[in-house]
């Protein structure tokens, strides 16, 4: 919400500096983002008027001027703008003056020609661009020799308001006066709507076919109104101060009026309108030229406002061309209603296009409004157009219920810390339009058609303490013993697996749950996807059932800025469906490896990351646990490169390396790999065993076993393992071999076996029966032992 200090200071009469309100407005929960002044610095400049205008004897594109400029005498002036002319009023900069950008006006001589100051145009002054070509002409009612400050209101400030979303009635000047009012004590003056003359018999015929969606809904003819007439530069003023253009008279006060009371509304050309107008639900295959210039194809959820023929606007979200108003419009329908937020809200994403009325209405509208923001159109309608107005007809559905809601004096006390008198609650209440009266433990208030979030007693506690100023409730101190219970053994912090990530070299990222529908075919083979009703935009429109979408994301936004290696990992949810068709989610833990694997430096060899340096960060990662890599496929990854990794017995995660397909869709040099794990299995561990440290020698024996390729790393491994025996500490593969000497599709695998007692040293009669049980049971595997 922008809007211009001198406008609201016409409704809330305060003396507050622009920096005080902005501090008062920030601290009451309407955070000011930023103010800035209307005009950029710049004085000497004055209201003049042309009297002569004669060619520039040796210049063909500049011009001699007489000008007076409240001096007392005609001031010579040469001028090269194109839109000079004896009469005309302008800003005048006299010699001394200094300009924005610190330019200085002095005496001096253009051609031969002597120039005592300088006509100026908008953009001299550095003001908004009124589109046109040369100097800035003014009202012929300005006051010759005023400062061009005072009469431009130059010195205003334009505040921009970051207004949330439960605040829908602070999105005008009247709202926003009236909580000025309530935190300063100034008067609040709202403007006086005058209520018009009927002077035409036409009348616009209006119905409502949805109740539900739409509570009120009304219209008023004007007739023989002059739509080319200009509008008048104030309002302009107010409009480009609010972030709002100028497009002509009729549709300028439609939106002057929004801002000013905080109702949309909309102009009609009556002489395009057939027969009544109906808001309704649209129907199958509608569709709409909208005033933006974009043609949509209406949905059955959708709101609209049509006549006999067909739809002419989407209701609180955008206006028609077909029954939009022109130069040549002599008829006019103003229209006003008021709209359910729930049917307004999502239009916007829906349709890729929002509007100022939509985010009004989204939010609530006062649904008390619509007869005065009528009649305030129709004023200055007929102030600025003339015509003559009809009588105001409407239609009403079904509309809010304002309910009232109890605050006890003692439990503002006990909840705000702050003893704050039943007097002051009453006055801070009233103010804020909330109506008080009193009860025997405190105050019955009712809430006004303006405010949709008062429905508690804790909602009129917290207007309450802003308004009486949080800064000016205690900060108390509390005391107290805060003791943090201890972890299972058997479960590690979250915080340290942030920590042994960053350890490894990790950097934490955070991607959005809300993911392109494209990331779930290619990345998790989900062609139904869990879809969002009201998603942000078209390129987050499904819920992510994994993580590699928003990992590869950031790598290429990594590489798009010359970053060469990149370690990246996040924790977060992805989200399904169980075998009921239940929503599910998970948190999983997802990272991303690209590039060297190591940093840049002297004592190591550069070489790219592989499958085995991620490997070895998830082991280290999964701690004790013991874990099994198994061949696997999946749609993100390379069908040889893709291993699951399993616990238990149990699936817990997968990693590999990047499909090739997918590299040349998201444009990758080379492949990342990638992992994901269950967060629970990572947060889990196994509990700690402690044995003694053996005081006898230990013994090692090295087994080379030749297999079929088939056979697997893990395979020969648990098939050894399965030989349960208290001496056995560790069994490991320490070489592969392939190539002379073996048949083909044939491989040699050395392993170290590892044995020690506690309690006796060992000897040959006890080690060799073990080696031979553990030949056996590699031969079982398919390995036998290499002669």
């Amino acid at each position: 919400m922008q809007f211009s200090y001198s406008w609201l200071k016409t409704q809330a009469h305060t003396h507050l500096s622009a920096d005080e309100l902005a501090h008062l407005l920030t601290m009451a929960g309407l955070e000011v983002e930023e103010t800035e002044s209307a005009a950029p610095a710049f004085h000497g400049v004055v209201v003049a008027e042309v009297k002569s205008v004669e060619k520039h004897p040796d210049a063909d594109r500049l011009n001699i001027t007489q000008v007076d400029a409240g001096t007392g005498e005609l001031i010579q002036i040469v001028c090269g703008a194109p839109n000079v002319k004896a009469g005309v009023k302008v800003p005048c900069a006299l010699p001394g003056a200094v300009l924005p950008g610190n330019f200085k006006i002095k005496p001096t001589k253009m051609r031969g020609q002597v120039s005592n100051g300088m006509l100026c145009s908008t953009d001299e002054l550095g003001l908004p661009d009124d589109g046109v070509d040369g100097l800035h002409i003014l009202p012929a009612d300005a006051p010759v020799g005023q400062n061009i400050r005072d009469y431009l209101d130059l010195d205003d400030t334009v505040f921009t308001l970051k207004i949330t979303p439960n605040r829908a009635d602070c999105l005008s000047i009247k709202g926003l006066a009236r909580e000025v009012a309530a935190l300063t004590g100034c008067p609040f003056m709202p403007p006086e709507i005058q209520t018009a003359a009927v002077q035409s018999a036409k009348k616009q015929a209006v119905r409502i076919d949805a109740p539900q969606d739409c509570g009120r809904f009304l219209s008023r003819v004007v007739e023989n109104v002059d739509a080319a007439a200009p509008t008048p530069d104030w309002m302009k003023q107010r409009l480009a101060r609010s972030g709002i253009r100028s497009i002509c008279a009729l549709v300028d006060i439609g939106n002057y009026v929004m801002l000013e009371l905080g109702q949309p509304m909309h102009v009609f050309d009556a002489d395009k309108l057939t027969g009544s107008l109906a808001v309704r639900r649209a129907r199958a295959g509608e569709t709409l030229a909208c005033l933006n210039e974009k043609t949509v194809t209406l949905a059955e959820n959708t709101l609209v406002v049509a006549d006999e023929r067909g739809v002419l606007s989407m209701a609180g979200l955008m206006g028609g061309e077909a029954s939009a108003v022109s130069d040549g419009t002599q008829n006019i329908v103003l229209e006003a209603a008021w709209f359910a937020p729930e049917i307004i809200a999502g239009k916007s994403r829906q349709y890729g296009f929002g509007s100022d009325s939509s985010f009004r209405f989204e939010r609530g509208v006062d649904f008390e409004l619509q007869c005065g923001a009528v009649e305030r159109a129709t004023e200055l309608v007929l102030q600025i157009c003339g015509g003559a107005a009809g009588e105001i007809v409407e239609a009403v559905g079904s509309l809010p219920e304002r309910g009232s809601v109890a605050v006890r004096t003692a439990r503002v006390e006990k909840v705000l810390g702050v003893a704050v008198d039943e007097a002051r609650i009453q006055t801070i209440l009233a103010a804020l339009g909330l109506q008080p009266e009193k009860m025997s433990d405190g105050l019955k208030a009712t809430s006004p058609s303006f405010r949709y979030d008062i429905e508690i007693e804790a909602d009129l506690i917290e207007e309450i303490a802003r308004v009486y100023g949080y800064e000016n409730i205690p900060d108390d101190a509390t005391s107290g013993r805060l003791k943090m219970p201890v972890l299972p053994e058997t479960r590690r912090s979250r915080f340290a697996v942030y920590r042994q990530m960053a350890a490894r070299g990790y950097q934490e990222v955070v991607s959005y749950a809300f993911v392109d529908e494209a990331w779930e075919r290619d990345f998790a083979a989900n062609d139904r996807p869990i879809r969002l009703q009201n998603p942000l935009a078209a390129q987050y429109s499904v819920m992510r059932s994994t993580l590699i979408g928003g990992l590869v994301e950031i790598l290429q936004n990594n590489l798009n800025r010359k970053q060469n290696r990149v370690r990246v990992f996040e924790i977060a949810r992805v989200f399904g469906k169980d075998s009921d068709g239940r929503f599910v989610q998970h948190e999983r833990l997802g990272g991303l490896v690209y590039g060297a694997a190591y940093p840049e430096q002297w004592g190591a060899a550069d070489r790219a990351a592989d499958f085995y340096d991620v490997k070895g960060d998830v082991e280290d990662l999964l701690g004790s646990r013991a874990v099994s890599f198994v061949k696997a496929e999946h749609p993100a990854l390379h069908p040889g490169r893709t291993a699951e990794i399993v616990s238990d017995g149990r699936i817990i995660g997968f990693i590999g390396e990047l499909h090739p397909q997918w590299l040349q869709k998201y444009g990758l040099p080379q492949a990342p790999l990638v992992f994901e794990i269950d967060m629970a299995a990572v947060l889990s561990t196994q509990k700690t065993a402690y044995r003694p440290v053996s005081k006898f020698q230990p013994v090692r024996r090295d087994l080379a076993f030749v297999m079929a390729e088939a056979v697997s790393h893990d395979d020969l491994l648990a098939a050894l393992k399965r030989i349960d025996n208290k001496l056995v500490q560790d069994i490991a593969v320490f070489d592969v071999y392939r190539g002379t000497g073996l048949p083909e599709g044939m491989k040699s695998m050395a392993v170290k076996i590892l044995l020690q007692d506690d309690e006796a040293t060992l000897t040959d009669e006890t080690v060799e029966p073990l080696m031979a049980q553990m030949i056996a049971a590699a031969a079982a595997a398919g390995a036998r032992l290499r002669g």
